[in-house]
């Protein structure tokens, strides 16, 4: 079968996020002499998410191998596909941006860059067997600054060997965890219009069961960031607090129950709170019907929660979020403080200013900026690496529109 469409999408999902993940690993590799000439810093000394990247990047090599050699080459692309768009760019590359592009050029920074490294030979190596060129091309781009492997071409190179002992199941589920549950709560603030950078106070998180509490307080600090929230409540018991409703998947259960589907759906749709909550825990469900008994687990179940007020709930495959949306002024000058930030970085792109250029800006005196530059000043200023910031009348720099129903003139010169 041959798609056009299917060959753009791949275009785009694939060879275009790797050659954006390169750019981006060039730009900062070049601004910082990087060239892997460095003392390899050990795995024990990374940070977790670096030891995370690697970990699955060895659990891929280890699936992709096994692919190729049982001629199953759409599971083995897609495996690649999915490290390269889903864990390697949208978490490792977006969640490590400021250590690639802050603070000195010290160990930490060196283990990020050859983490990434790391990454993308083994990508070209994997790869090659069914994208030669692009992946070529790659390999001697990357290879011909560093010179860590002698081969001229990827294609005259081995097939990257799995190293067992930098696989941590552990680390690669609580990061899932993260994963997931940074997704529920980033679909909370779509529901409620809530931007991103408009920080929140907290959420809760049933636990559900003695490892997940400890597993996600691990990647706690991971979460708050990335979904700009301020801490999480941790609930043992949701009684009272989360209601939720349960009915059949009748996708699943339809093969299953056959001619008991319609009571088997009578007796799913009476479950109560408690039923709920173990079927949750256990990923596992005894369904009596007349004389038949079914097993069952949580993907023959449909479970919702309902909202409280001044919350938005949200579940996925038993884990459950609760959103506090509820504003109050400090949260909403740093929400204001962090949309200037953004667009000041904007201007700077767009007038082609390198990314070490120090700048002033002068802000249009506008009643809703004065509180986000008044206790913020200084973090604007960090991370926009402006030297100066003043509230003026009467600016002819660009108008950008801030916040909702909110559009002030903004100046940025070079210093």
């Amino acid at each position: 079968k041959f798609n056009l469409d299917g060959v753009d999408e791949v275009k785009r999902k694939f060879f275009g996020t790797l050659y954006n993940t390169y750019s981006f690993f060039t730009l900062y590799a070049n601004i910082d002499g990087f060239n892997h000439k460095e003392s390899y810093v050990p795995l024990a000394e990374r940070q977790e998410i670096d030891r995370w990247i690697i970990s699955l990047l060895n659990t891929l090599k280890k699936d992709v191998d096994q692919d190729f050699s049982n001629y199953e080459l759409t599971n083995a692309t897609r495996r690649i596909q999915e490290f390269v768009d889903d864990y390697l760019s949208n978490w490792y590359v977006r969640l490590c941006r400021r250590r690639f592009w802050k603070g000195e050029y010290g160990q930490d920074k060196i283990a990020a860059y050859q983490t990434l490294y790391e990454c993308m030979i083994a990508i070209c190596k994997m790869m090659a067997p069914v994208a030669p060129f692009f992946s070529d091309w790659l390999y001697k781009n990357l290879n011909d600054v560093t010179n860590l492997e002698s081969e001229s071409s990827v294609h005259l190179a081995l097939f990257p060997t799995v190293q067992e002992e930098a696989i941590d199941a552990q680390l690669e589920e609580r990061m899932e965890y993260a994963k997931r549950i940074s997704s529920l709560v980033l679909s909370l603030r779509r529901k409620d219009k809530l931007r991103v950078r408009q920080p929140l106070s907290k959420i809760m998180l049933p636990v559900l069961n003695p490892t997940f509490q400890e597993q996600v307080e691990k990647v706690q600090e991971l979460i708050l960031s990335e979904v700009n929230i301020k801490s999480i409540d941790f609930i043992t018991d949701t009684d009272g607090v989360i209601k939720k409703k349960i009915k059949p998947n009748f996708k699943t259960l339809g093969r299953k129950l056959g001619k008991h589907m319609k009571a088997g759906s009578q007796i799913i749709n009476s479950l109560g709170q408690e039923d709920i909550a173990r079927i949750e825990k256990e990923n596992a469900y005894t369904l009596k019907v007349e004389d038949a008994l079914y097993e069952l687990n949580l993907e023959d179940f449909e479970i919702v929660s309902e909202d409280i007020p001044g919350w938005q709930v949200a579940s996925d495959r038993g884990i459950t979020v609760a959103l506090d949306v509820t504003l109050n002024d400090a949260l909403i000058a740093e929400g204001t403080a962090r949309e200037l930030v953004n667009r000041i970085q904007n201007i700077r792109k767009n007038s082609d200013f390198d990314v070490t250029d120090r700048i002033n800006v002068q802000l249009e005196n506008h009643e809703a900026i004065v509180s986000a530059v008044d206790q913020y000043g200084d973090y604007i200023s960090e991370e926009t690496l402006a030297d100066n910031i003043e509230l003026q009348e009467g600016l002819s720099g660009e108008k950008v529109d801030l916040l909702e129903n909110v559009s002030i003139v903004i100046e940025v010169k070079k210093s």
